[in-house]
């Protein structure tokens, strides 16, 4: 044999030894690098024991802690006691598989990240896996191992963001704030409390509590908090919708379904899928749709008006009301199956009046949202103002005061707000002094009256003292008769 051949021979042989000890020392340094990180743990379900062996071997290497199953059952027994960042199944196995593993996953308070691996012919069901049960991505067999390795990197990122936020959230409800909602008082803390231990599960919430407590407030927190917060969010007012049409709103209807319904429609139930429903007022609903809402709730499906077909549902319902749901159950007015159907899981928001001290800082988170919408610059709450707030009882709640202090804000327009920027007579305050004109007679001005709505008191009182002299009334007022034609002729028309 030649040199020349010889070479030829052993060549590709060095340079294959060479590529993979460079790759085992690439590994090496990833694995180090993860390990002196945070360890991440994945569990690896497959029931060909060749396949899960050599995938957990693949990725112990790269730096994982590994468990292994056989089966989905298996897998959610080592996730009790070893609480994976990432799942990698089988979507085929007997007993469960990795669709029923998937589903009782997300039925957990904390969920990992899943990928799912499916072999040929399998890809439509593994799309619909991943979109229906959130899993973070799909694999075909044989899997490729670089593909695997970058998939499972960015699955572990995900789930370290996710958890980094879910302790964010928990920092901010140590210091009284939760998505939309404010308070430091002992019953707003067991509210954030309840709100962050139902968020991440699928129960139904009855959320309870006087008008103007910030019901709908807590149910889009719910929604933020939860596996759904990329999915739509949905309010409907069951009090505000006419009887003939609640049905339709809520379940949708086809074409032709009753007079009126030119074209098919969505209802509220399918334009929630992946997302959230709020049924707000829901002890003012009918019975008889009290009836039908029940059965979707049963079922997961819904039928709109008119169609022959069901549509299987994929939503979050919540519902909030101001009465008295067990009230309304003796009067017969709410029925009782639906009650217990909907209040798995019961969050009452205090009023107002309870939670005193939560005034100031919901007042100044007013005033900061106010000056932005308004283009003001208030900066405090005067002493004598908030002590007038606080004495409050507030029976409108939340919304009561964010009405108060928007005006209060315009008023003020920058600097301090004083109790003279607080409506009229509110909380025993003193009535400002009328201003008295020469004639006698008391021309009402009051904080919150406009220029325009200034001059015409005075226009009208000048008027009444001439005797409807308009001639006379012009030159009082130093204006010319055609101005004061031209205002006449707006109230009139304002009129």
């Amino acid at each position: 044999m030649s040199a020349d051949s010889h070479t030829e021979t052993d060549a590709p042989a060095s340079v294959d030894i060479a590529s993979v000890y460079a790759e085992m020392e690439r590994d090496q340094a990833r694995s180090r690098s993860r390990m002196d990180k945070n360890p991440r743990r994945v569990i690896v379900a497959d029931d060909e024991l060749n396949q899960r062996m050599a995938l957990a071997g693949v990725i112990r290497r790269w730096g994982y802690e590994v468990e292994t199953a056989s089966d989905g059952a298996e897998a959610l027994e080592k996730y009790a006691s070893f609480p994976a960042d990432v799942v990698v199944t089988d979507l085929n196995m007997p007993g469960m598989d990795g669709k029923g593993l998937l589903e009782e996953l997300q039925k957990l308070p904390t969920t990992p990240q899943s990928i799912v691996l499916t072999g040929f012919g399998n890809l439509e069901t593994a799309l619909e896996t991943v979109h229906r049960l959130g899993a973070f991505w799909y694999l075909e067999k044989p899997v490729h191992p670089p593909a695997l390795e970058m998939i499972l990197e960015r699955a572990i990122e995900k789930q370290r963001l996710s958890s980094h936020t879910v302790r964010l959230e928990r920092e901010l409800a140590s210091r009284g704030v939760l998505g939309e909602l404010t308070g430091d008082s002992p019953s707003m803390r067991e509210v954030f409390y309840l709100l962050q231990q139902v968020a991440p599960t699928t129960a139904t919430v009855l959320i309870t509590g006087e008008s103007g407590t910030g019901k709908e407030l807590a149910a889009r927190t719910l929604h933020q908090l939860s596996k759904r917060s990329a999915g739509p969010f949905f309010a409907i007012n069951c009090a505000a919708m006419p009887e003939s049409l609640i049905e339709s709103e809520l379940f949708g209807h086809e074409k032709g379904a009753f007079t009126g319904a030119v074209e098919k429609r969505a209802g509220c139930f399918e334009l929630a899928q992946g997302g959230t429903l709020l049924l707000d007022e829901i002890g003012d609903m009918p019975l008889s749709t009290q009836a039908t809402l029940l059965r979707v709730l049963e079922e997961s499906k819904v039928r709109r008006l008119g169609s022959p077909r069901e549509v299987s549902l994929d939503v979050r319902v919540l519902a909030a009301t101001n009465r008295d749901l067990r009230e309304a159950i003796s009067s017969g007015t709410f029925r009782e199956d639906l009650y217990f159907r909907l209040a798995v899981f019961e969050v009452r928001l205090p009023p107002l009046r309870d939670r005193r001290q939560d005034i100031q800082n919901l007042a100044m988170n007013m005033v900061t949202n106010f000056n932005r919408k308004h283009g003001c610059r208030v900066t405090e709450i005067a002493p004598a103002t908030l002590s007038l707030l606080e004495k409050f009882d507030w029976p409108g709640n939340v919304r009561e005061l964010r009405n108060v202090i928007e005006r209060a804000v315009i008023l003020a327009g920058e600097g301090a707000i004083t109790p003279t920027h607080l409506p009229r007579g509110f909380a025993g305050t003193s009535v400002p002094a009328p201003v008295v004109t020469p004639s006698g007679e008391q021309l009402a001005l009051e904080p919150g009256m406009t220029i325009a709505e200034a001059e015409r008191a005075l226009i009208e009182i000048t008027l009444r003292h001439t005797g409807n002299n308009r001639t006379r009334a012009a030159q009082i007022l130093d204006i010319t008769p055609k101005t004061l034609f031209n205002k006449l002729r707006a109230y009139g028309a304002e009129a």
